[in-house]
């Protein structure tokens, strides 16, 4: 099992950067593939990027490809997700996930943090 703590969200304004980190604890981080996602207000969970055990492969949504940037720190145990050209649209609250797949679909990640909000304004 791992616990997953999220931290770096805050209230920011349109065109700046957040990164946001994940550290992990428990289980061997680098036993896990890991996720982004995020959830805004009325609309279902979705994901944001994802990341393989070894860092080798990472893929994103076509909604932030080319603004975020997933990354990982097994010695740290930590994942990071860059953020750079914030927009409103991205306003929401971010959680990180671990599972046993590199994979954008959320019921594959078994582990959860409890989330950090990221609020843009226009």
């Amino acid at each position: 099992q791992v616990q997953l703590v999220e931290s770096g969200g805050g209230l920011v304004q349109a065109g700046v950067s957040l990164r946001l980190s994940c550290v992990a604890s428990g289980r061997a981080f680098d036993s896990y593939a890991m996720g982004w996602f995020r959830q805004a207000p009325g609309k279902e969970r979705e994901f944001v990027a994802g990341i393989r055990r070894l860092a080798s492969t990472t893929f994103y949504a076509d909604s932030v490809k080319g603004r975020f940037t997933i990354s990982r720190d097994n010695a740290k145990n930590t994942l990071y997700l860059q953020m750079n050209s914030l927009k409103p649209e991205d306003t929401a609250v971010y959680y990180c996930a671990a599972g046993p797949d590199a994979t954008s679909a959320t019921y594959r990640f078994y582990y959860w943090g409890q989330g950090t909000q990221v609020t843009v304004s226009s």
